[in-house]
């Protein structure tokens, strides 16, 4: 079989189409015959060079050399391969000349040894949501289930599922079962995890304690991933960020655009994801003077906050829709937070909204401010 070759251009017009917004990655995928993996690989290159293209600079010089030394070395790479491709071929017609038979190690064609990933069929990736969308409404109904009990439910749906496969698939969501773990403070992660800092912490103030967390959401055909930090005193959404992939980059962002719109918080909570245990994570929130805090091994209720929330979204709004591109998703998440944080009263807050109880308390602050001002 002869592999198949892309050309750059043919690459950034996938990739332009997928940052678009108009179809969904998978869709765009199938429609061209290619991995869905092979194309989140090829938009991750895309924007990570996208500044090369204002760069005229001696780094962007270097990498076309580099790029130009490359593809010099390949082409001498091929010259070789053609010379011992002839060679073989000679001393298979000596062999043949004497009447011995042919090593089994001259029969290998040069298409072999190339590896060629298995690649999924359409109805295969399709199967795969099914069962993931399916996963995660029993995690949003039930948050503590565990794989052995997600198997027998799903197995009740018709699904031919093993623990194996639903661990794996709950991997890729970045979901687990939340409940109090007996090895989240192992000696070899305590580097990485950093201890919680609400215990028995009154929160009286916005900003004092956000909390961040992600989840999956499913669309019509495929899947995205929903960053959100909501304010632990008004129980305001105060950033958010959708993508295809679990990268910490979109998580970075989530929280760069939070600060920028609303100030920095005290501390900041979350699980004990990899993406909140990343150096480029724990190096954002040390340069804005963060506190950073994570659910301790007693502590698993921290986050439920979020959770909550999370649960309200999905049961309001994304359950009783089908979004056939990130477009869409995107616009029906911005409509629901924008009402969930400016309409919807909430019980805990006096009946007052969250952007309501979050903007009164600095404005009675303000007035006290001013009244020890004329006092004085």
């Amino acid at each position: 079989m002869t592999r198949r070759t892309y050309t750059p251009e043919y690459k950034a017009k996938l990739v332009i189409e997928v940052l678009q917004g108009e179809k969904e990655l998978n869709t765009i995928a199938a429609e061209n015959s290619i991995s869905p993996n092979m194309l989140r690989n090829w938009k991750a290159e895309f924007l990570e060079n996208a500044g090369r293209a204002f760069d005229g600079s001696r780094q962007a010089k270097e990498a076309r050399r580099k790029e130009a030394d490359l593809k010099k070395t390949q082409a001498q790479m091929l010259k070789t391969i053609g010379q011992l491709t002839l060679e073989r071929d000679f001393l298979q017609d000596c062999f043949r000349a004497a009447g011995h038979p042919i090593p089994k190690l001259m029969h290998i064609q040069r298409s072999k040894v190339y590896y060629k990933p298995a690649e999924r069929s359409v109805d295969e990736w399709l199967r795969r949501e099914s069962i993931m969308a399916r996963i995660d409404h029993w995690h949003t109904q039930m948050p503590g289930i565990g794989t052995r009990k997600l198997v027998r439910q799903l197995k009740n749906e018709g699904f031919s599922v093993g623990r194996k496969l639903v661990r794996r698939l709950m991997g890729e969501m970045g979901i687990q079962a939340i409940y109090p773990k007996a090895n989240l403070s192992k000696r070899n992660f305590r580097e990485t995890i950093m201890p919680s800092l609400l215990r028995n912490k009154a929160v009286s103030l916005p900003n004092q304690v956000w909390s961040i967390d992600i989840t999956y959401i499913k669309m019509q055909h495929s899947h995205m991933y929903l960053t959100a930090i909501i304010d632990w005193y008004s129980r305001m959404i105060v950033g958010w960020n959708l993508s295809d992939t679990l990268d910490t980059g979109y998580v970075i962002q989530a929280v760069k655009d939070a600060v920028a719109a609303h100030g920095t918080p005290a501390i900041l909570n979350s699980d004990q994801g990899c993406q909140f245990t990343s150096n480029a994570y724990k190096t954002l929130l040390r340069e804005l003077r963060i506190r950073q805090s994570m659910d301790g091994k007693s502590q698993w209720a921290d986050n439920v906050m979020i959770e909550r929330w999370f649960r309200s979204l999905k049961t309001e709004e994304i359950y009783l829709n089908e979004y056939p591109n990130p477009r869409a998703l995107r616009k029906a998440i911005s409509v629901y937070i924008q009402q969930y944080n400016t309409v919807r009263p909430h019980q805990a807050l006096e009946y007052e909204t969250p952007e309501s109880a979050y903007q009164s308390c600095f404005a009675s602050q303000a007035t006290d401010l001013d009244s020890l001002v004329l006092a004085g």
